[in-house]
């Protein structure tokens, strides 16, 4: 578990990609390094500013997470129309990349259905509350009637 001053491990890995993204597109044939390149290299940094937007922005989170959630499946996107365009030096170049955002999904994806279990259990139990006072009072007032 991460401290509230600790980011938690998904950050570093957004870091990891953008960075590995931009010695990526160094690479890259000068045609894709200002086409498809400049796009990976803007979306990657986009995920590492949203994932830190996340973190930080405690009130606005589960917002966040959505937008980082999207941005890592349009990174995704545009690494498979990279591979497509014969952008990569390698497939395994590729193939790492695609990896790493793989595993930055699965991070952005738990995280996002932790906070969606954290937000229906509260609401869960506020209605469970509501609920057993009504409960309550019909009882009650049908033991009144009653009598």
């Amino acid at each position: 578990m991460t401290s509230r001053f600790q980011p938690p491990p998904i950050i570093k890995a957004a870091e990891r990609m953008a960075v590995e993204i931009e010695n990526a597109v160094r690479k890259f044939a000068r045609y894709h390094r200002y086409q498809i390149g400049s796009d990976l290299r803007a979306r990657a940094q986009q995920v590492f500013i949203n994932a830190n937007n996340a973190w930080r922005e405690r009130a606005e989170q589960a917002r966040w997470v959505a937008v980082l959630v999207r941005d890592i499946d349009a990174l995704k996107q545009l690494l498979q129309i990279g591979k497509g365009v014969g952008a990569f030096a390698s497939f395994r170049q590729f193939e790492m990349l695609i990896r790493l955002a793989e595993e930055l999904g699965m991070q952005a994806g738990g995280w996002r259905r932790r906070l969606r279990e954290v937000s229906h259990a509260q609401s869960a139990q506020a209605d469970g509350v509501a609920q057993r006072g009504k409960k309550l009072s019909t009882r009650t007032a049908l033991a009144g009637a009653n009598s």
